[in-house]
């Protein structure tokens, strides 16, 4: 089965991640005491996220946990820009307008728990 690309502007891109169940093991931190990065987060983000995008990291982890969580994303190259603590539990829901031109200015991206995107994203200069 061949994965699904979704084909992106060349402009500078905004990235909207949750960590826990996205990009690390789902509570590890809590259950193993450390968290554990998914295989292929590392390679994606230094494959697929250029250096103009601006990432923001999401978690419902307490802020008390912020100092361990950011230098294990730090020591594991995970590069963010800010990282939101303290955020409830339930949905997260990202609305967007549509270009003029009729560009989608926004995705929401589902993936399994524990399971890192399966998706290629890939610059199309036309776009």
């Amino acid at each position: 089965m061949s994965k699904k690309v979704i084909e992106l502007s060349p402009l500078a891109h905004t990235w909207i991640f949750d960590i826990d169940g996205t990009l690390v093991k789902h509570n590890g931190y809590k259950i193993e005491g450390h968290d554990t990065l998914l295989p292929g987060v590392k390679e994606f983000f230094s494959n697929t996220i250029q250096e103009s995008d601006f990432v923001i990291l999401l978690t419902s982890r307490d802020e008390c946990y912020k100092a361990t969580t950011e230098q294990f994303l730090k020591e594991n190259g995970i590069r963010f820009h800010q990282v939101i603590y303290n955020l409830p539990y339930g949905e997260r829901i990202l609305m967007n307008d549509k270009k003029p031109s009729g560009l989608d200015m926004s995705y929401s991206i589902n993936t399994n728990r524990d399971e890192f995107c399966k998706l290629i994203f890939k610059i199309n200069k036309d776009l």
